[in-house]
């Protein structure tokens, strides 16, 4: 049976598009992702950015990977239907948990979300991938914004770091430049959302998001996942996040140890 928060249409788009909209995902864990991120900026992790460039305003803060010493969000990641629905995506068996992310911006933040592709900022490489991206606060126009169809791109984007947009990978030609997808006229989705609502994402989709000049916070929360598929790969220079010491040699399954095995279809109940 179908997760039912997902429909066939929602698997056909997401396949297509590579990014479908997910009402309703952590519906019921707004408050404890809430109280997550708090935790997580009174007590930042080692890769916490107060991302901002000359000129710009409010505050724009991102943390990732505080799933293993942040309750709240182990919680949600155990207890929510996340895992479930990213299987019905994917077309996956199994479910692997990669990392979490936070990002918020503060009312009277100017500077955007630079477009990019996740997929080049990491060690795993493969066709089965999913994010989830969920915002805790209304938005409308700090919404996410993803180009329909990039995740069928011959090359992938180079990864740049955000606030000096320099390169991770300086002379790599496999990866093109920073496309303009409105200069472009590309498709761009983007989705009014309410909190717990979620777009889900494919590693490779070309996504970006505006700053946020409302009054109100915009507080996301990001689960990244993977399927059967997924396999650790090296890049020409350093990946985010880094995850030192993880030993694995190319070609390798994610290490269960450190990626935890959220789902099999085979254990569970429902699907």
């Amino acid at each position: 049976m179908m997760h039912p928060l997902l429909t066939p249409a929602d698997i056909d788009t997401f396949r297509r598009d590579g990014v479908v909209l997910v009402r309703g995902l952590f519906r019921d864990h707004v408050e404890r992702l809430r109280a997550g991120i708090a935790e997580n900026m009174a007590q930042p992790g080692p890769y916490a950015s107060e991302n901002r460039r000359d000129g710009e305003t409010g505050r724009f803060f991102d943390d990732y990977c505080n799933w293993s010493r942040i309750a709240a969000f182990r919680q949600v990641i155990a207890d929510s239907p996340a895992a479930a629905v990213a299987a019905e995506l994917m077309g996956s068996d199994r479910v692997q948990l990669f990392h979490d992310h936070v990002l918020v911006k503060e009312p009277g933040t100017s500077m955007a979300t630079p477009w990019h592709q996740d997929s080049p900022y990491y060690f795993v490489q493969g066709r089965q991938t999913v994010s989830f991206w969920a915002p805790l606060d209304p938005v409308r126009e700090a919404t996410l914004r993803c180009v329909a169809g990039s995740h069928r791109w011959e090359k992938e984007v180079l990864p740049t770091r955000w606030a000096s947009e320099q390169a991770f990978f300086p002379d790599a030609e496999e990866y093109m430049p920073v496309p303009d997808p409105e200069a472009g006229g590309m498709r761009i989705l983007e989705y009014e959302m309410e909190p717990g609502d979620a777009v889900a994402f494919d590693f490779r989709i070309l996504h970006g998001a505006r700053g946020n000049r409302s009054a109100a916070r915009r507080r996301a929360f990001s689960l990244r996942l993977v399927g059967d598929d997924a396999r650790y790969v090296e890049r020409p220079g350093p990946t985010s996040p880094p995850f030192p010491g993880h030993g694995m040699q190319p070609g390798d399954r994610l290490r269960e140890d450190w990626f935890p095995i959220l789902f099999r279809r085979d254990a569970a109940s429902t699907c």
